[in-house]
């Protein structure tokens, strides 16, 4: 008898984020830049943040890999469209021009900018978060993805790693990202669109 794990007992999230990264590897490797920008859009809970370190732990590349996450950006719980602003602006936009990106980290609990960040334009670079696919911002991602999944297990992923923190948060934050949606239409944006259970 084999000691292997049965695939239908298998993770059925852990499953769908192994194969989004594989299809997500295989598009880097299809693009075949030394420093490509991949940036991984979907809601609250969606997966976006295990995909995006499942990505950087597998990098199909040599050498090292930038990641930021918007949650360390968004000014405070009204900030989803300024906190993809921000990361156009100081991030992206100088790393399509070969120049260093400086971010500062935002402090939820001072509600203000703190210590700064460098993002080199020679090494690859992951960006993850919600509202991220606009289409100023995939026209500077080498490869765009949107994560779906459905709203019960997004919330309980989000308030289950989240807890109380979020959980007073979680109305205003879903109005933003509808807007980002009726705005933006990222689904239709992104290079590949991956599905989460």
């Amino acid at each position: 008898m084999s000691s292997a794990p049965s695939r239908s007992n298998a993770d059925p999230v852990d499953h769908a984020l192994a194969a989004a990264l594989a299809a997500v590897t295989a598009r880097i490797a299809a693009v075949g830049a030394a420093n490509p920008v991949v940036a991984v859009d979907g809601r609250s809970g969606a997966g976006k943040s295990s995909l995006a370190r499942r990505l950087v732990a597998a990098w199909p590349g040599r050498g090292r890999v930038q990641l930021v996450a918007l949650d360390d950006l968004y000014p405070g719980w009204d900030g989803l469209a300024d906190g993809v602003e921000y990361v156009r602006q100081t991030i992206l936009s100088p790393h399509a021009r070969g120049l260093v990106g400086v971010w500062e980290r935002w402090d939820w609990e001072s509600g203000a900018r703190a210590e700064a960040y460098a993002v080199d334009p020679s090494l690859p670079l992951v960006v993850e978060g919600s509202g991220l696919l606009t289409p100023d911002i995939a026209r500077l991602a080498d490869v765009s993805v949107w994560v779906d999944a459905p709203l019960p297990s997004r919330k309980a992923r989000a308030l289950g790693r989240d807890g109380d923190t979020y959980r007073p948060h979680w109305d205003r934050w879903a109005e933003q990202e509808e807007r980002h949606l009726a705005a933006h239409d990222p689904a239709r944006l992104a290079d590949l669109v991956v599905s989460v259970p």
